[in-house]
């Protein structure tokens, strides 16, 4: 017997597994795949955009759940979504993430734009823009990312101080496989694991640099090291960022492996699964029945954590007629009872987007206008009902604040 299987393996599945952990629980963490991680910037946004720049996190998000009360941040509040964000900084320490939830930052982006979020890796710290001159270079091997474009948006905007920002651009010509002339983001960060290759590409990197520029090099700068970046900046001797490209992204790479690697050594995780049937008695889910290799292996569990994200994971589905799905429970949605696209897809909110599950301040997954559907099954991260995640810049700090409050929900009723 289990006391908690947690369905999915991003971000929210993650910590809910690690918290559990923490806390004495015995956690089966079941996953189809590696999580949508390294799909993201391999940062923590808490809110970015509400639907303005927000400068402080905590005070707009208290301001966003007075005015949407079917917003998750109304139910979780922002002292919760401090918290979380504290313990994932804790948890991974400063050599992995800096930043606080009290205070949002902007960071370039490949298309030289700023966006802005909470925790960011320290690879990226000298991309904030607080005065200083840049160089953005770009590897003439490596596809999809142009730093002329960077260079030239970034020079359309402000820093910190109200000016405008100095930026230019540089190529340099490291080959990392051979003479290949075009190759990925993944094979050049696993090249600059290796110091000889950052040796190589520091001497490159010297005879494009100016004195007094802070450098700015596509997140590559190595995947399992994470003292690679900080080996470059030492060697060049000048302050150097990373600046985090299309997915997969390496910093997105990175935040994943390090989490996952924290699961594994706590929880039984098992890849490649997904739930097929659940068993339940006395309105309780009594056990799961995952797919694995060969034949189903039924886990009775305690209680059970939906992390398994919205749409863009599949784990909500939407047909040909309109009708939509959680194609993982089949528990019922909120928001579906609407017209759920418009054609002013900039303009105005889509209510598609804001369908989801109706939950209880325990993370409970309610029927709509009711109660609990069983009372020991919960939910987090991407499938809750209530927000617009990617406009509002608010997907990381959802997740991990209801993931946490899912988790800490079961122990209480465990102890």
């Amino acid at each position: 017997m289990r006391d908690a299987v947690v369905i999915g393996a991003g971000i929210a599945g993650l910590a809910a597994s690690i918290r559990l952990a923490q806390r004495g629980a015995q956690v089966t963490l079941v996953t189809k795949g590696i999580g949508g991680l390294q799909l993201g910037q391999g940062t923590i946004d808490a809110l970015g955009y509400a639907p303005e720049f927000v400068e402080r996190p905590l005070e707009a998000i208290a301001q966003l759940a007075a005015d949407h009360p079917t917003h998750p941040y109304a139910r979780l509040g922002a002292s919760c979504v401090e918290q979380s964000l504290e313990w994932i900084r804790e948890l991974l320490g400063p050599e992995r993430l800096l930043g606080s939830a009290d205070t949002n930052v902007r960071i370039p982006t490949a298309l030289g734009a700023l966006r802005p979020t909470a925790l960011y890796q320290p690879s990226m710290q000298a991309g904030i823009p607080v005065g200083q001159s840049y160089v953005i270079v770009g590897f003439k091997r490596l596809k999809d990312f142009y730093p002329s474009l960077a260079a030239e948006n970034m020079r359309l905007q402000k820093d910190a101080n109200g000016q405008a920002i100095v930026a230019r651009s540089a190529y340099v010509d490291l080959d990392i496989r051979g003479q290949e002339r075009d190759t990925t983001g993944t094979n050049f960060a696993r090249a600059l694991d290796h110091k000889e290759t950052r040796e190589r590409l520091v001497a490159l990197l010297k005879e494009v640099v100016r004195p007094g520029e802070t450098v700015g090099l596509p997140a590559v700068l190595g995947l399992n090291d994470p003292g690679a970046w900080l080996d470059i900046q030492e060697m060049l001797g000048q302050p150097v960022f990373e600046i985090v490209l299309q997915p997969p992204s390496v910093p997105g790479m990175r935040l994943n492996q390090e989490l996952t690697e924290i699961a594994k050594a706590n929880c039984r995780v098992m890849l490649g699964s997904s739930l097929v049937s659940y068993e339940v008695e006395d309105q309780q889910v009594q056990s799961v029945t995952i797919s694995t290799a060969g034949h189903a292996r039924t886990i009775p569990t305690k209680s059970v954590i939906l992390a398994a994200g919205g749409f863009e994971s599949g784990a909500l589905e939407i047909d040909s007629y309109g009708h939509v799905r959680d194609t993982v429970m089949g528990l019922p949605l909120t928001g579906v009872d609407t017209s759920l696209l418009n054609g002013d897809f900039w303009g105005s909110e889509q209510p598609l987007f804001k369908v989801g599950f109706d939950v209880d301040d325990k993370m409970r997954v309610c029927t709509p206008g009711a109660g609990p559907v069983y009372s020991n099954v919960y939910a987090a991260g991407g499938n809750l009902a209530g927000s617009t995640r990617w406009k509002e810049k608010s997907g990381d700090g959802i997740a991990l604040a209801s993931a946490l409050r899912a988790a800490d929900s079961i122990v209480e009723v465990l102890q």
